[in-house]
């Protein structure tokens, strides 16, 4: 396959970013996108030119590391799908192909491809964990859990945080990372004493990193590449009116 990529290309964060115009005359359709950056990155590297930046880790869809707008599409609009497990087969020969990094204000770009996540970093230590004090670890049936609360909260935990929600909301919005992560807690036992403290020090963290506010356009459901779902939203909405209705800790 022959493909011509349009690169986004930043040297910093401070720096004027343009689009780079690049030629992949032998892209196998076994590839995987970011296998196909790396083709083209060798091939950058043996000319003496700079390779193209972008974030990447376990390449196995599970580390929520790598992220790219593919066609105005975060992880390239494959259901399901990041950008490490799409293949080049969903390509045809000849295609344009332009990649941009991650666009919010909540994730400056550092470089090319890549983008500061911290703030998703900062969100989740304003009170996305169990602060209570557990001792040792308890056998696995010590606290009983509901099957179907069980399932709820791993639905939840399956965000990766990759950030796709983000780049595809027409707002920049985090709603759905922070309430997948305050949904995760807050449907088991375990999360329970902290639920409401928890939903307004994350929410409030949230709005402060600059993201915009979720209007319910729901494409944040649809880029998710775990698919995540909006009720999340919902959940933390109603937590978070609860726990501004009553006091601090929602009591």
């Amino acid at each position: 396959m022959k493909l011509t990529l349009y690169v986004w290309r930043q040297k910093g964060p401070n720096e004027k970013g343009q689009m780079a115009k690049y030629d992949a005359p032998d892209v196998n359709p076994d590839m995987s996108f970011l296998e196909m950056l790396d083709v083209v990155n060798e091939e950058l590297t043996a000319k003496g030119e700079e390779p193209i930046a972008f974030d990447h880790d376990c390449r196995e869809g599970i580390c929520g590391m790598c992220g790219v707008v593919i066609n105005g599409m975060p992880h390239g609009g494959h259901r399901g799908t990041t950008t490490c497990q799409l293949h080049m087969r969903h390509f045809r020969d000849g295609d344009s192909v332009y990649i941009e990094p991650w666009r919010s204000k909540g994730f400056p770009v550092l470089r090319d491809l890549v983008v500061d996540r911290g703030a998703f970093d900062r969100i989740i230590g304003a009170g996305g964990y169990v602060s209570v004090p557990t001792g040792a670890v308890p056998d696995a049936n010590a606290i009983l859990v509901p099957k179907p609360d069980a399932d709820r909260a791993m639905d939840a935990a399956a965000c990766i945080g990759c950030g796709a929600c983000v780049a595809a909301c027409p707002n920049g919005s985090a709603a759905l990372f922070t309430s997948a992560k305050i949904g995760h807690l807050g449907v088991l036992p375990q999360g329970q004493p902290e639920r409401y403290k928890r939903v307004l020090a994350m929410v409030d963290q949230m709005d402060s990193e600059g993201f915009g506010h979720c209007t319910s356009h729901r494409e944040c459901e649809a880029a998710c590449p775990k698919e995540i779902s909006f009720e999340f939203i919902t959940r933390m909405n109603r937590d978070y009116l609860k726990a501004s209705l009553t006091d601090k800790n929602g009591s």
